[in-house]
């Protein structure tokens, strides 16, 4: 029978695509990894990888095996953990992705409870605003949207993701009045500009009654932050289209108002991510479940939500 340990970094191997990127996870050498594989392949009689400098390829034989032996591998990680579970508890290190300022804002205050209640899991958070490979860079869960769901990986809704125009009440007292989406035109716009692909993205305008409108700002400045677009509009110096968890804080102050209240731009959903398993990790089941939780307690659905309650 070929060791787990070998077929652990064949696995690893394959889903980061390098020696190296399964050492990382493995917290162990390249060189260690490399070694364990080749054994493998000795003892198989078969190359699993095609080896360049820059990555590995699977040859047809590797693919077979890795379909055969991947599900397999993440079910008994599973049981073993579920199985140390410390009386019963869920124990381990929890790696979770999640935006910067929405994971400081609204997650990270509810570290104290969580811990509170599973005393024996050891976060591992990771704040970045780009989309993560959940299952190839070894995370636990995911919080954010927008999130291309591969295979293996659900998504658990949070909230509606909804962006809001805002503007500073300085700002609009010296502007004629904005009824209508056309006469955004006239304002200066602070537009955000995705730092994934460095482009300034067009939207679109949702009304309550489901009416759609080109959403239309003169160019006056361009943020990569959400929040950095509330600053600069508190400051009255134009109007700025951020997302709802982002805004609240500025909305609830009364730095800033929202401009055409009965529009919005609906951008999907906030969900949770992670991987499906028949046999969920303890401490991923028992993030999961928790944020759902907290999340439903506190209604930040609700708060998130531009539509009227």
């Amino acid at each position: 029978m070929e060791s787990f340990g070998s077929i652990e970094c064949f696995v690893r191997s394959a889903e980061g695509g390098s020696f190296a990127e399964a050492a990382r996870h493995l917290s162990l050498t390249p060189a260690a990894v490399g070694k364990s594989v080749a054994k493998l392949e000795a003892r198989l009689g078969v190359r699993l990888f095609q080896r360049s400098t820059r990555r590995l390829t699977l040859t047809e034989a590797g693919k077979r095996f890795l379909e055969e032996v991947s599900a397999s591998l993440t079910t008994i990680q599973n049981a073993v953990a579920n199985l140390a579970s410390a009386e019963g508890r869920p124990v381990g290190t929890l790696k979770v992705s999640m935006g910067t300022v929405f994971g400081n804002r609204y997650i990270v205050p509810l570290l104290g409870q969580f811990m509170q209640r599973f005393p024996d899991i050891s976060p591992d958070w990771h704040f970045d605003n780009r989309q993560v490979d959940l299952i190839g860079q070894g995370f636990d869960a995911a919080i954010g949207g927008g999130f291309e769901l591969p295979q293996g990986v659900v998504a658990r809704k949070l909230t509606p993701a909804h962006r809001v125009l805002v503007a500073a009440p300085g700002y609009l007292a010296q502007r004629p009045p904005v009824l209508l989406p056309e006469d955004l035109a006239w304002c200066s716009g602070i537009l955000i500009r995705s730092p994934q692909t460095g482009r300034v993205r067009s939207w679109q305008l949702t009304s309550l009654e489901r009416e759609h409108r080109p959403l239309v700002l003169k160019p006056g400045m361009t943020m990569s932050d959400s929040e950095a677009a509330c600053c600069a509009s508190a400051q009255g110096l134009g109007i700025a289209l951020v997302s709802m968890p982002m805004a609240l804080p500025f909305l609830d102050s009364g730095e800033v108002v929202r401009v055409l209240p009965d529009w919005y731009v609906d951008d999907g959903n906030i969900s949770l991510y992670y991987a499906e398993h028949k046999l969920l990790p303890g401490k991923t089941r028992a993030f999961v479940d928790f944020i759902i939780e907290q999340f439903a307690e506190q209604g930040l659905a609700r708060q998130f939500s531009a539509l009227p309650q």
